[in-house]
């Protein structure tokens, strides 16, 4: 009779390896949560994947901020506020506040501000009294004369969302995610 004797132990090696990789996973969830977090900033950075709405021109020209005493924008503060401005921009504030995190069991990227929500998912804002803030009237381009107040009927503000994935997102999270168990398994 003939034994055929097989050694395991490499074999066993490797799926104990592969075994602590995958009860292990803080690594892999800390690269997805940058992956994720990258691809929110790329979407700031195009101005959505597709391509968000644009903005009204009264949104621009409200970016633009205080008339001159002519009841015209000035030339400056129209090119450092409004050329060349990016879409949910006006300030950075939205972009900047983006954070991520990551767990063995999770990667997350989120924002805590406030009208995140808003702009992510669209719709519309509540009607709502505008008084001045540091003068004594308000104007505009194209009003009659500086008022104390004015009624605003509330604004239909589209969905522009930036917490999403791309495909090409997706594809480089599965890369990871092989490429970290091909690594646990070895040589």
């Amino acid at each position: 009779m003939i034994d055929i004797k097989i050694d395991r132990s490499s074999f066993v090696q490797t799926l104990e390896r592969l075994e602590q990789a995958v009860v292990h996973r803080a690594p892999v969830m800390q690269a997805i949560a940058g992956i994720m977090a990258g691809a929110v900033e790329e979407n700031f950075a195009r101005e959505g994947r597709p391509e968000w709405q644009g903005l009204k021109a009264g949104s621009w020209l409200s970016r633009a901020g205080a008339l001159t005493k002519t009841g015209q924008v000035s030339a400056a503060r129209f090119d450092k506020k409004v050329r060349g401005g990016k879409i949910l921009q006006s300030s950075g504030r939205l972009a900047s506040s983006i954070t991520q995190n990551s767990s063995n069991d999770n990667a997350v990227v989120g924002t805590n501000v406030k009208y995140a929500a808003i702009h992510q998912f669209g719709g519309k804002t509540k009607p709502h009294e505008i008084r001045p803030r540091n003068k004594k009237a308000l104007a505009w381009a194209g009003g009659r004369h500086p008022v104390g107040k004015v009624n605003h009927p509330g604004s239909d503000i589209p969905a522009r969302p930036f917490l999403v994935l791309a495909d090409t997102d997706v594809a480089e999270i599965e890369s990871t995610v092989e490429t970290y168990l091909r690594e646990a398994i070895g040589p």
